[in-house]
């Protein structure tokens, strides 16, 4: 890590941001700022997974699987596969981080050694209670593989009922997740989405380059996922860090002190805030951009509800007075946005969500409803913007027809199907 600031920030000085360049700082860090230039390469997957330190997986497929939409919030259309190719390729791991997550392979180590964090996640828990009530099982399994090679769940058939438990699975998938969990199996690959387990030794071994030998000490690990979360963040105040690589216990102020005494990490104020905010060495000038009220948001797209930027629901409403709730989990009658709400970025705000789904056999991209925050004013600018994020998505998809059944404010839906025709 850097050693010290860079000149444009070396000054001793605290300085002074808004909220907006806040905002503005955090989304220029996450590559949220602005449309890209160019069209999207398969290179632009690492490093745009490399730029967030890690990419959550969730399986939910209704407009598109999380990890693939939080890539093209970010990278506008590129080909799906990319994503498997690079796991297939090594150049990124599976490991439990946030979340199961996408990280890139240089840093699995990191999260290979984080033993402070897996043994309070609850899947870390799970596994080890199964391994407990299902040793000589899983024992088998891992042998299984061990002499045959790489398996994946569907491989074992079974002709017993599922589980009731970890979402009805079988139990050589609880089994083969539980190995996951404790680091004996890795994903090798994903075939359909599907995970592919091999030995942890031999996945790291294809590997371009595998990960170094030994074992971390629990206070670097936890130092290098501070310093990773304040840079992939733009900026952070100590209490949003630790739930970003979920680091237990939580991060204060006095720990981050020799941080930034040794010049890793800036200390600045936010109007509005009673406590400081925290920058990374390497985005000096981001920084003095912000605090010249230079930074410009020009991007408008939909997000995961697993996107960064809103996961964590405390953090968005902190920063963009956002209240978000996923409701794929609350009663169908109980909900206001719908199963799968997406949160609309406009303009380095978020500004509404759309409850959209691909119907991909039709070719229709159909847009159950679109709701803006009632502070957000109706412009052309905002129409233009939703309507042009909505038919870019439709078109990644492969579903060219929009059709916007509903929206809030009266004469929103109206506006964007004109919009989406014109």
């Amino acid at each position: 890590m850097p050693s010290r600031v860079s000149d444009e920030t070396s000054t001793n000085d605290v300085l002074r941001l808004s909220h907006r360049s806040a905002q503005l700082l955090h989304l220029a860090a996450q590559g949220l700022l602005k449309g890209a230039t160019r069209k999207a390469r398969k290179a632009d997957v690492g490093s745009t997974i490399a730029r967030m330190g890690i990419l959550q997986i969730d399986t939910i497929n209704v407009v598109a699987r999380s990890p693939y939409m939080v890539l093209f919030s970010r990278m506008g259309s590129y080909r799906n596969e990319w994503l498997d190719d690079a796991l297939a390729d090594g150049h990124l791991a599976e490991a439990w981080a946030h979340e199961a997550s996408f990280v890139p392979a240089s840093e699995f180590h990191y999260h290979r050694d984080y033993r402070l964090g897996r043994a309070g996640h609850w899947a870390q828990k799970m596994a080890e209670r199964t391994h407990a009530d299902a040793r000589a099982d899983m024992d088998a399994l891992l042998e299984r593989i061990r002499s045959e090679g790489p398996l994946r769940a569907i491989d074992f058939e079974r002709d017993a009922p599922a589980s009731k438990g970890w979402w009805g699975w079988k139990p050589e998938k609880k089994w083969l997740e539980a190995w996951f969990a404790l680091g004996k199996l890795m994903v090798l690959r994903r075939e359909r989405f599907q995970r592919v387990y091999d030995l942890a030794e031999r996945v790291v071994a294809r590997w371009p380059e595998p990960p170094p030998a030994g074992v971390l000490d629990e206070a670097s690990v936890r130092e290098h996922f501070i310093v990773r979360s304040v840079q992939a963040l733009g900026i952070a105040r100590a209490r949003w860090i630790a739930d970003y690589y979920r680091l237990k216990p939580r991060v204060t102020d006095a720990e981050l002190e020799p941080l930034v005494a040794r010049g890793v990490l800036r200390r600045v104020e936010v109007d509005g805030w009673d406590d400081p905010g925290y920058v990374h060495a390497d985005h000096g000038e981001l920084l003095a951009q912000a605090a010249s009220s230079t930074l410009r948001a020009t991007r408008t797209t939909l997000l995961s509800p697993f996107d960064p930027v809103v996961w964590d629901r405390a953090r968005a409403q902190d920063l963009f007075n956002f209240e978000y709730t996923l409701e794929c989990y609350t009663p169908a009658a109980k909900r206001r946005f719908g199963y799968y709400a997406l949160p609309i970025l406009h303009r380095g705000r978020l500004v509404g969500r759309v409850d959209a789904k691909a119907q991909r056999s039709a070719g229709l991209f159909q847009v159950l409803g679109v709701w803006l925050e009632e502070d957000v004013v109706l412009t052309p600018a905002l129409v233009e913007g939703i309507a042009l994020a909505l038919c870019e998505c439709a078109a990644w998809h492969g579903t060219p027809r929009v059709a916007i059944e509903g929206a809030s404010p009266k004469g929103l839906a109206a506006q964007l199907n004109k919009a989406c025709r014109g």
